[in-house]
């Protein structure tokens, strides 16, 4: 019997009606395949053209984390102007070190507001380590904490800005989540197929992969000569990759190691991937887990001729047993032209 709690969730889609993923990433041990990471995977041209595919890149999805760059674009668009470590940290998934805590604090120092207007939901550091330290130190689960405070702050200082009003900041009628919904269509180019809510409370949006690609690619672009906010914050994200995540996570590596490369992760096995040409790759690992998103996202980028060879760390993982390799996470063979389910453009096969 279905807990009351759980009786206003929707029925679980049919069979027929689930994505129709592709297998993306397997891990062997000692030569048997022992798991299978499925999902969709898309690569566009500055243009929006699709380069290649894999799965269903055109089923609605939730990008989670992966929008906070778009939402931060709505917030410069409507004057946040901070300088790059704090506008990093805006669309920052971040481990929750003290630079990240400090950082969120000072944003909200800044425009005259404390700690009690934000309306994120409370938790541990999101950091292995980081989530240790503070363990150890006695902290308890807090909104500066959480890993979407440097956004949450960025919100009400941009609410401050405007002189539209604090509390209530997420409501998605508020003239704030007014701007960032028709951001979002702006820069996808789409209308969101459906809304729901975030894990800290935001309204999130049922996007498709190839709509957060052109996203992606557009912020990248801009990166390399625009002025305007998509530019502000591709750059305030690539000069400050260790606020948009923090040291010890791949996206910080990512964009470390390929100059002009804009990267966001998000829950759920998301991964966006911008370039300064305008190229962008969307990766969705349809079981939500996260040890597949960048081995996949490193297979399509060197099939787009980009230079991967300072990316072999996490470009693969290593299957321990006893302490000693015997197996590995890789990428699979997944690239081809997508088919005409998944693009009603005339793609280009690599």
């Amino acid at each position: 019997m279905i807990s009351p709690a759980l009786a206003h969730i929707p029925a679980l889609l049919a069979p027929e009606r689930l994505p129709q993923y592709a297998p993306l990433a397997v891990q062997t041990r000692d030569g048997l395949v022992e798991s299978v990471h499925y999902g969709s995977v898309i690569a566009t041209a500055a243009d929006g053209r699709t380069l290649l595919a894999a799965g269903e890149p055109l089923a609605p999805f939730y990008p989670r984390s992966a929008l906070k760059p778009l939402q931060a674009v709505a917030m410069v668009r409507a004057g946040l102007d901070l300088p790059d470590e704090l506008l990093a940290l805006a669309a920052a998934s971040h481990s929750g070190a003290a630079i990240h805590r400090e950082g969120s604090r000072r944003i909200l120092d800044l425009h005259g507001l404390t700690p009690r207007v934000l309306e994120n939901s409370t938790d541990l550091p999101y950091g292995a380590r980081e989530r240790e330290k503070w363990l150890r130190d006695g902290g308890q689960a807090t909104q500066l904490a959480q890993n979407c405070s440097g956004k949450h702050a960025a919100m009400a200082a941009t609410c401050v800005i405007n002189g539209w009003p604090v509390q209530g900041y997420l409501d998605p009628a508020h003239p704030l989540q007014q701007l960032v919904a028709r951001t979002v269509t702006d820069l996808t180019g789409e209308e969101p197929e459906r809304t729901s809510t975030d894990g800290c409370g935001t309204p999130l949006f049922a996007l498709t992969l190839r709509g957060m690609a052109r996203a992606f690619g557009k912020l990248a672009a801009e990166a390399e000569a625009g002025d305007g906010a998509e530019a502000c914050v591709a750059r305030a994200m690539r000069r400050r990759p260790e606020m948009v995540a923090g040291e010890d996570r791949d996206v910080t590596a990512l964009m470390r190691l390929v100059p002009g490369l804009l990267a966001k992760d998000g829950f759920e096995g998301v991964q966006l991937v911008g370039l300064p040409d305008g190229r962008a790759v969307a990766v969705k690992i349809s079981d939500g887990g996260d040890r597949a998103r960048m081995p996949v996202t490193v297979r399509v980028l060197a099939a787009l001729d980009v230079d991967t060879s300072p990316l072999a760390r996490i470009a693969a993982a290593p299957v321990l047993g006893g302490g000693r390799p015997v197996g590995l996470l890789q990428a699979t063979e997944f690239l081809a032209a997508p088919d005409a389910r998944n693009d009603s453009d005339a793609p280009d096969a690599l």
